[in-house]
């Protein structure tokens, strides 16, 4: 089957090739619809409204990958189903292990041939600490914010995902752990692609993951990131919802952040970070803020100061996470000291600040790392430029001159 590191008997391949040409659209994800579609659906056909309690059970507690699975519904009616819906939108997917089977990285082949991934990481019980298995799931195929830094930035933007193709991550996670008695104790919305740019299909996820009759996570399990969409934050505030928002800041000044987050050109820290306090207080949830620590870029004094009188007396905490390998960026992680001197600024600020240790480098386990290396190389002259480009609008934003360019197209649409 050409998949590395399998450790269950799920059906799952690698996907090899484009998909097959398809003269009609492809069927709605049934995972996709509210409980009050699918009971409507049943009531067009005269079936009585548990029919559709029974399907959901099956979908979202009995795991069946098929109507034909769900032996509790007449053969008719599961006949019908399974020519009106799909039951499950990522099922050509490829599974890599790495970490001693403690990550787990799956590029999802969609039925349009996009690719997106996700990624399990288990913890184990330390201490106090209860064992834990979280989820990084993606909302879109590729990402229009283009991160330099971010190997899903090197892709471009392809589509968002329907709701059934998000909250399916989630359901092919579940399944691999139920192999092993286990069960998924936390999503997070960090994968491929910006979330909010796919606001209302991520709330469509959220509300399903969170529905006691689907799956039944807690909202205070489920963390939703953003690379600072200011008018996506400001709707989830006004929504109340009590997941977490992570924002990935990366820089706290505007010249440096243009360059890190060009979705910023838009939206200046000020208004990311004031949009973000506001939504810790209507909440009451602490706000995580993600850096990506780069170094000689955005790992200096001048940076850890400046991001410490940004944050400073917030309900924020602050993730340091090293920088993964991107082929075609020229930069590197920062090193283990400058990190640790960095952390320490904002902890005398009375900032929580935590560093992060990446997992699973040596599967591409960060974002779009997979998806891009399925994607080629892309020719060594554009790479030429690319790297000469970054060179010079970091060295401009060290100096403190900020970009004129136009943010990325679909930025904030």
């Amino acid at each position: 089957m050409g998949v590395t590191g399998i450790k269950s008997p799920l059906p799952v391949v690698e996907p090899t090739g484009a998909p097959p040409p398809s003269a009609a659209p492809a069927l709605p994800g049934i995972s996709g619809l509210a409980a009050g579609e699918l009971e409507a659906w049943f009531a067009a056909r005269g079936a009585p409204g548990f029919r559709a309690r029974q399907v959901a059970y099956a979908v979202w507690r009995g795991k069946a990958e098929s109507a034909a699975e769900i032996r509790t519904l007449p053969a008719g009616l599961r006949a019908e189903l399974d020519t009106a819906f799909r039951f499950d939108t990522v099922g050509d997917t490829e599974i890599r292990l790495a970490d001693g089977g403690l990550t787990e990285k799956a590029l999802h082949r969609l039925v349009d041939g996009a690719l997106v991934e996700s990624v399990l990481m288990h913890y184990p019980a330390r201490g106090s600490q209860r064992e834990r298995h979280t989820l990084c799931i993606s909302s879109q195929a590729g990402c229009a914010v283009g991160c330099p830094f971010c190997a899903t930035g090197e892709l471009g933007f392809t589509r968002d995902l329907e709701t059934a193709e998000i909250v399916d991550q989630v359901r092919h996670a579940v399944r691999r752990l139920a192999v092993d008695g286990k069960r998924l104790t936390n999503v997070v919305f960090m994968g491929m692609g910006e979330p909010l740019l796919n606001l209302d299909r991520v709330l469509e996820a959220v509300d399903a993951l969170n529905d006691r009759r689907r799956f039944g996570l807690g909202a205070r399990h489920i963390t939703v990131s953003t690379s600072g969409v200011v008018p996506g934050i400001r709707r989830l505030t006004a929504l109340g919802p009590q997941f977490t928002l992570a924002v990935s800041l990366h820089a706290a000044r505007d010249a440096l952040r243009d360059v890190l987050v060009p979705l910023n050109r838009r939206w200046p820290i000020a208004e990311v970070v004031g949009a973000a306090r506001d939504h810790a207080r209507a909440t009451g949830r602490r706000v995580s803020y993600e850096v990506t620590m780069i170094s000689g870029v955005n790992d200096t004094p001048t940076d850890a100061h400046a991001m410490a009188d940004l944050l400073r007396g917030d309900h924020a905490h602050v993730n340091l996470i090293p920088m993964n390998p991107v082929a075609h960026t020229p930069w590197v992680a920062s090193p283990d000291d400058v990190i640790e001197r960095f952390a320490a600024t904002l902890l005398d600020a009375g900032i929580a600040t935590t560093i992060r240790r990446n997992r699973g480098a040596e599967i591409g386990a960060a974002c779009g790392q997979l998806a891009a290396e399925r994607s080629g190389e892309p020719p060594a002259a554009a790479v030429a430029r690319r790297r000469a480009r970054l060179v010079g609008e970091s060295a401009a934003a060290l100096r403190g001159e900020r970009s004129h360019e136009p943010s990325p197209v679909g930025a904030g649409e």
